[in-house]
């Protein structure tokens, strides 16, 4: 009962007063020194509020989730129980990054908490999955949590308000100070053949208010779509949103960057291929990697056997491997952004030695909160 009130005071506007002034109080509290300096009342509170959370379905804690940090965003409430993170600037594809931690996909697939994960310190926020058409994803339950493992299975399919509303709900941020990208994808009604009009038509939508873009052609849970990542049909989209970028830059007189985002369930002759692909067709960035369909290190958990993208921590060291082998391939020619698996400092550090320049965090800001982004960012 006390979940149920706690959580309908969050839904229910005209209860939300209720959580004001007491939650207004504890953020003003005179902690000790040393806690005000290294930490926020928000850090404080994430480890009680995920326990609270980890009890109820994964899919309804998300969405309780992002309602909670767009209510307390608006009422103030957030803004005062956050620290603003240190400043490490990063230039990267021609872009400047208040600093190296960012939002992976996945999270914001309406786009529309771009304001209050700014508070939280994230230096870029990646909202969507979008497509051009609005569409339900896969059938529910399709999020799962592994918390023995620190990991998530999903297989959400890229539900999403299409391209037209989560546009418009990322217009509507207007405190966020940061790097905005925009993460695209194809329906899943459009057959491979025709995908890449879809990433076209999504690009094209998203280039005025895209920081920079993302096509995400390697989530494992819209069926087929990983075969875009052969070299001929990865070179085949590369050059069709080249192309498309050209003529957009030409128009509007800006250059707007776009990365690809590859799955870890490639090779090491894949990534050499695909090394070459995005080379040869001027890929502005890589960003890698996407969730895995690999079990073998969750063989025996309850919901091991569910489909769908797992990630977290058993993807840490072979997502760092990944990386370093398209770096080796792709040198400073085509920068990459590190994710998957990153639980810690020590992990984001691994990832800038195999050659990221910069770090997104999803699963493990689930499990860990956002004293996860400031840890990153002190130690980077």
């Amino acid at each position: 009962m006390i979940f149920k009130n706690f959580f309908t005071i969050l839904i229910h506007p005209k209860q939300r007063h209720r959580l004001i002034h007491p939650l207004k109080k504890a953020s003003k509290l005179a902690l000790p020194v040393h806690i005000r300096h290294t930490s926020s009342v928000l850090n404080l509170l994430y480890p009680a509020a995920r326990a609270i959370l980890f009890r109820l379905d994964a899919e309804l804690a998300h969405h309780l989730s992002m309602s909670g940090l767009r209510t307390t965003e608006r009422l103030g409430i957030l803004k005062s129980m956050t620290t603003e993170p240190e400043s490490k600037p990063v230039s990267f594809a021609g872009l400047t990054f208040p600093n190296p931690v960012g939002l992976a996909a996945g999270l914001d697939k309406e786009a529309n908490t771009i304001d209050a994960l700014g508070l939280l310190g994230f230096g870029h926020v990646e909202v969507g999955t979008l497509t051009p058409k609005p569409q339900d994803g896969n059938e529910s339950p399709r999020l799962f949590r592994l918390p023995q493992h620190k990991a998530l299975i999903n297989r959400m399919g890229f539900n999403n308000p299409g391209i037209d509303q989560g546009l418009a709900n990322a217009r509507s941020a207007t405190s966020f100070n940061g790097v905005l990208g925009i993460n695209i994808g194809k329906n899943k009604v459009t057959p491979n053949e025709q995908a890449n009009d879809d990433y076209a038509i999504a690009f094209e939508k998203a280039y005025p208010w895209a920081d920079y873009i993302t096509a995400n052609f390697s989530s494992p849970n819209t069926p087929g779509l990983r075969d875009l990542q052969s070299e001929d049909a990865a070179g085949r989209l590369l050059e069709t949103l080249k192309n498309l970028q050209s003529k957009l830059h030409q128009e509007t007189g800006r250059y707007v960057p776009f990365a690809l985002k590859v799955a870890p369930d490639l090779d090491e002759k894949q990534i050499d291929g695909l090394s070459n692909v995005f080379c040869d067709g001027g890929l502005d960035f890589l960003i890698a990697t996407n969730t895995t369909l690999d079990r073998e290190s969750v063989k025996g958990h309850p919901n091991a056997k569910e489909a769908g993208g797992l990630s977290g921590a058993p993807l840490t060291t072979h997502s760092t491997e990944v990386i370093a082998r398209f770096h080796g391939g792709l040198g400073k020619e085509v920068p990459i952004i590190g994710a998957g698996g990153i639980f810690s400092a020590e992990d984001a550090l691994a990832k800038k030695a195999a050659g990221a320049s910069l770090v997104q965090i999803y699963t493990g800001f689930v499990y860990k909160g956002p004293a996860l982004i400031h840890d990153i960012i002190r130690a980077w």
